[in-house]
């Protein structure tokens, strides 16, 4: 075994550890720092892949802003623990975890059934994972789903300003302020 396989391996551990601290975890900041372990991990995965840009912008778009957006929220909210999550009967969690194995490995054994084999390049095309070639790649071949992608965040972005502004108070008194001049005032308003 090279010392790339154990850093894969390493990497790969280190990331489903993570993946199960964040979903399993009790505490949310708990379930951050799983997160961000695993956001971690799998830049390294990146990086056994050379493609060194992949796992910077995977630091920084994921753990720099997103992770540290969460815990942001954590704080200003509170961190009190999930009440009621795991108190379920041992029965149930032991069929639980069973169905959810038995159909995670139908299907990795359907997708490893009806994968044709591929045959891997001996070695990486020149500027492989590098921002040119991103670049190229992002507006030669997939212009069209990149321009969709940012038509759909700029949708999200018009409904979250929408949805934060929500409606605004009617004001009585402005209806005395605006009536037309003479206009009697209704009994017990002051003129």
């Amino acid at each position: 075994m090279t010392i790339g396989q154990v850093y894969f391996y390493l990497c790969a551990a280190v990331a489903l550890f993570g993946a199960l601290a964040a979903v399993c975890a009790k505490s949310p900041v708990r379930a951050a720092l799983g997160l961000l372990m695993m956001v971690l991990a799998v830049a390294g995965l990146y990086l056994s892949l050379d493609a060194q840009f992949l796992a910077a912008i995977q630091l920084i778009v994921y753990a720099g802003a997103i992770v540290v957006l969460f815990v942001f929220v954590l704080m200003l909210l509170g961190h009190t623990p999930l009440v009621g999550v795991g108190d379920g009967s041992p029965a149930a969690r032991i069929l639980g975890a069973t169905g959810f194995g038995a159909v995670a490995l139908a299907a990795m054994i359907l997708s490893a059934r009806n994968a044709e084999p591929t045959n891997f390049p001996a070695a990486l095309p020149a500027g492989f994972g590098s921002v040119g070639e991103i670049g190229r790649l992002m507006f030669t071949q997939t212009l069209v789903p990149f321009e969709l992608s940012s038509a759909l965040l700029m949708v999200a972005v018009v409904g979250a300003v929408a949805v934060s502004k929500g409606e605004k108070p009617v004001i009585v008194a402005a209806a005395s302020v605006l009536a037309p001049p003479g206009a009697a005032p209704k009994p017990g308003e002051s003129q």
